[in-house]
C-alpha cells in the first residue's frame, strides 16, 4: 500500500473507504529498532493495514527548549516504517491535530493513581499530554489493535486506563523493551548522548540488570545501597523506586511480580529504565466444575504460552483408580495413610507429545477417565488425607512457578497466589453433551444423556458442598461461561487476559 497521509480530512477519507482493521503504532518519530520492532510485530500478528503515525506531541514536553532539542528525522522515519512493515504512515502538523478554537478537542487528565508516581513526580501534566494526543488519534483512525512498546511502561499502563475509562473496544498488544547490545534500551533520546553520557546509562542499565540476579537469588532488594552504589559511579538519580508493577504504588511482601524502575539524567537529557522482578514464574490457575472444558483448554493454553501443565484432576483420578485396584478401604485412617505414604504420581510426554499420567509406574491416562472413575473420584477427592497429600504434592510441583493447572480448588486453596485465575463454568445440559461426544469417541461405553446430565448434577452438589476445598469461584477470579464458544475461542480468550496481566518481558524468560 505504502501511502502517507498528511491531513486529517484525507485520513478521514481513507478510513471511510478502508476494508481492513487497522494495526495502529503511534510514534514521535526519529524511529529506532524498538519503533522497528512494533512495526513487525503488528505486521506478523494478522492480515490487518498497518497504520503508524509520526508526530512530536508539544503537550508531552516541559520546555520549548526540550520541544525544540528532540531528534526530527522524518525522510529516514518514512524509510524504516515502510521497509519494516507499515502500510499507511500519518503524518500530521500540530494544527491538524490541535486545531483552534476547536471546542470538540477533548483535553485530558490521565490516571490520578498511575501518574503521580515515578515520571509523574517531576513531569507535570506530561501524561495529561499523552492521553490527550493518544484519545485523538484514536478517534480519528479508529484501530482494532493499538501497540506499545513495554520501554514505557508507566505510559502502557496509563493508556490502558484511558482506554477502559472510554470504552474504547481496542485490544492493547505491548512488545518487550528493544535493547542494544551493551543493554541500554533503545530510545529517540539516546542520539542526544555525548560518548561519555552514553556510558554514564550503559552503567545504570547494567546496575539494573544486575540487581535482578541478584533478586533472582536473595529475593530482596536493597534500594539505599543500589542508589548509593549509582551515586558512587557519578549517576546523577531522578528516581529509582521498587513497586507493584500494575498499581505503581509500593511493593509488599505478597508481591510476586514486581518494578525496579529509575530515571537518570545524563547531561540535559533525561532517560528511564526498569527491570520486572519475580520471586517465581507466572501461574494460571483455572478452576471449575466438570465438563467445561477446563483439560483441553488448560493443555492447550500450556502448549501456547510454553507452560507446565498440571492436570489435578488427573491425580485425584489416579488415586481413585489405585484405590479401586488395591481394594482399598479408604474408610480406616491406617490403610489409606499406609498407602498414601508409597505413592508415586508422575507426568510423561508420549511419542504424540502428549501427556500420559503414572501411578507407581502404571500408565493410567485412559483408564483414569472411563464412568466408572468419575462416578467414585468426587467421594475420594473430599477425603481430608487425600487432599492434603496432593495439595501439597502439587504445590511442590508448582513452586518454581512457570505453569498452568487445572482442577475445583486451584484459585482458592492450591494457588491462592497465582497471577491470573479463571472460572470455567458451562451449563449442565453443555456438559453432559460433551461428556457423551467423548465417551462415544472413545467407544468404550455407552450412557443415557439424561442419567449423565443427572450424574454431573450429583457431582456438582458434591464437589461445591464438600467440607474439604469445595469447588467455589475465587473472589479475583475471572468467571467465563463456555457455552457457545469453541475450544480454540475459550483459548485466545484466556491468553489475551493473560498477556493484559503479565508483562511480555516476563513471559519470554
Amino acid at each position: 500500500m505504502s501511502k502517507i497521509i498528511r491531513k486529517t480530512e484525507e485520513l478521514k477519507e481513507w478510513r471511510r473507504n478502508l476494508k481492513s482493521d487497522i494495526n495502529f503504532i503511534p510514534t514521535m518519530g526519529n524511529l529506532h529498532n524498538g519503533h522497528q520492532k512494533l512495526i513487525s510485530t503488528a505486521k506478523s500478528s494478522n492480515c490487518n493495514t498497518n497504520l503508524l503515525s509520526i508526530f512530536v506531541n508539544p503537550l508531552q514536553f516541559e520546555s520549548k527548549e526540550d520541544l525544540k532539542s528532540y531528534p526530527k528525522t522524518v525522510d529516514k522515519d518514512i524509510e524504516i516504517a515502510f521497509s519494516n512493515g507499515a502500510d499507511v504512515i500519518f503524518i500530521p502538523n500540530i494544527i491538524d491535530i490541535y486545531p483552534k478554537n476547536n471546542k470538540s478537542i477533548s483535553y485530558l487528565k490521565a490516571s490520578k493513581e498511575l501518574s503521580s508516581a515515578l515520571c509523574g513526580l517531576t513531569r507535570v501534566g506530561h501524561f495529561d499530554g499523552v492521553c490527550t494526543v493518544v484519545y485523538r488519534l484514536l478517534k480519528l483512525i479508529q484501530p482494532k489493535n493499538l501497540f506499545l512498546g513495554e520501554k514505557d511502561w508507566q505510559q502502557l499502563l496509563i493508556i490502558k486506563n484511558l482506554l477502559e475509562e472510554k470504552k474504547f473496544n481496542i485490544n492493547v498488544i505491548s512488545v518487550p523493551t528493544q535493547r542494544d547490545s551493551d543493554g541500554v534500551p533503545f530510545s529517540s533520546r539516546n542520539n542526544l548522548l555525548s560518548k561519555n553520557e552514553k556510558e554514564i546509562i550503559k552503567l545504570f542499565s547494567n546496575e539494573l540488570s544486575h540487581a535482578k540476579k541478584i533478586f533472582e537469588k536473595d529475593k530482596k532488594i536493597d534500594l539505599k545501597q543500589l542508589t548509593k552504589k549509582l551515586e558512587s559511579k557519578n549517576i546523577s538519580i531522578e528516581y529509582l523506586e521498587h513497586l507493584h508493577p500494575y498499581s505503581l504504588k509500593k511493593v509488599q511482601t505478597k508481591d510476586n511480580i514486581s518494578i525496579l524502575a529509575g530515571a537518570i539524567k545524563c547531561g540535559k537529557t533525561r532517560l528511564i529504565d526498569h527491570v520486572f522482578l519475580m520471586k517465581r514464574n507466572p501461574i494460571i490457575a483455572i478452576d471449575g466444575p466438570a465438563g467445561s472444558g477446563k483439560s483441553t483448554i488448560t493443555k492447550l493454553i500450556a502448549k501456547e504460552l510454553n507452560l507446565l501443565y498440571l492436570d489435578t484432576g488427573a491425580m485425584y483420578r489416579a488415586i481413585s483408580w489405585l484405590f479401586k485396584k488395591e481394594k482399598i478401604n479408604y474408610a480406616k485412617e491406617s490403610e489409606l495413610k499406609k498407602i498414601l505414604n508409597d505413592i508415586s504420581i508422575i507426568f510423561k510426554s508420549n511419542s504424540l507429545c502428549q501427556q500420559d499420567v503414572f501411578i507407581n509406574d502404571f500408565c493410567v491416562t485412559e483408564a483414569i477417565r472411563s464412568q466408572e472413575i468419575s462416578s467414585i473420584v468426587s467421594k475420594i477427592s473430599s477425603i481430608k488425607k487425600v487432599r492434603e497429600f496432593l495439595v501439597n504434592e502439587q504445590r511442590k510441583i508448582g513452586k518454581s512457578g512457570g505453569l498452568v493447572a487445572e482442577g475445583r480448588d486451584i484459585g482458592t486453596t492450591v494457588f491462592p497466589d497465582a497471577e491470573l485465575k479463571i472460572f470455567l463454568t458451562a451449563s449442565i445440559d453443555e456438559r453432559a453433551k460433551r461428556r457423551k461426544l467423548e465417551l462415544e469417541l472413545r467407544g468404550t461405553e455407552e450412557i443415557d444423556f439424561n442419567q449423565l446430565r443427572e450424574l454431573i448434577s450429583k457431582r456438582d452438589f458434591e464437589d461445591s458442598t464438600r467440607e474439604i476445598s469445595p469447588l467455589k469461584k475465587a473472589k479475583d477470579a475471572i468467571e467465563l461461561l463456555t457455552d457457545g464458544y469453541s475450544i480454540n475461542q475459550m483459548v485466545e480468550k484466556i491468553i489475551n487476559i493473560y498477556n493484559l496481566n503479565i508483562p511480555k518481558e516476563i513471559q519470554r524468560e
